[in-house]
């Protein structure tokens, strides 16, 4: 898990500040882990990371290709809260087995085991690709871009949202997803016959329909068109089937 970065959020207005701009509840720390996003104000993707109760201050586990833009559109936000941002030497450790002393469940799904914060990066060696193919659970950076939507992403599923915490950043655009509309889009599992690499677009009757991500044994990770997909895909010469 070296590929974290653990950011640190302190001051007496933390909480408040948080609960304005990301998809989830602050006040979900108090029982554990919780995940969530920062979205545009037009409701698409910046960031996904986890928060956890450090004491007072909040921790913000973010993939390090983020953690900087993170903090700074943060720092952005804040104006004249009284807060602080900063980057900690903390690591991350997981892991899909018994739990160690202090850690904490990742709340995305139960066969993601728990994480925990400290010096010691790493993790126990479980298939952690199989595990997101199965459950159809989106990595930053692959699945999750800047083009995202986080319903569309499957973040009601997986515990990253709360429709019922009030205004955050980029609300309006996902309550209207949630309410208004259907999904024509989205991430799903297929089954795959052959290999394509990540971000090989997916064909069916000559029609793009969609995009080839994570691979683990037959499944995949698609991003689909739900009203062209169907059976007899094809991604360059793998065959896939929805």
């Amino acid at each position: 898990m070296s590929n974290r970065r653990i950011l640190r959020l302190s001051g007496a207005e933390t909480r408040d500040f948080l609960q304005g701009l990301i998809t989830n509840d602050v006040a979900k720390v108090d029982q554990g882990l919780v995940y969530a996003a920062l979205l545009t104000p037009q409701g698409k993707y910046l960031a996904d990371f986890f928060v956890a109760a450090d004491g007072e201050d909040l921790l913000l586990d973010v993939d390090e290709s983020l953690a900087a833009s993170l903090a700074k559109r943060l720092t952005m936000y804040r104006l004249r809260a009284k807060i602080t941002i900063e980057e900690t030497d903390l690591a991350v450790c997981r892991g899909t087995g018994p739990a160690p002393e202090g850690a904490l469940a990742d709340p995305r799904h139960p066969d993601l085991g728990w994480r925990l914060y400290g010096a010691e990066a790493g993790d126990d060696g479980s298939n952690w690709d199989a595990i997101r193919v199965a459950h159809c659970i989106p990595e930053t950076g692959i699945e999750l871009g800047s083009d995202s939507y986080i319903l569309e992403a499957g973040f009601e599923r997986l515990n990253g949202v709360d429709f019922r915490k009030g205004c955050y950043v980029g609300q309006e655009v996902t309550a209207r997803m949630k309410h208004k509309t259907t999904l024509r889009k989205g991430l799903a599992t297929v089954t795959v016959a052959g290999a394509a690499p990540i971000g090989t677009e997916i064909r069916r009757a000559d029609k793009p329909v969609g995009t080839l991500f994570t691979q683990a044994g037959n499944q995949a990770i698609a991003y689909l068109r739900f009203d062209r997909a169907g059976d007899d895909m094809c991604a360059q010469d793998a065959r896939i089937d929805w």
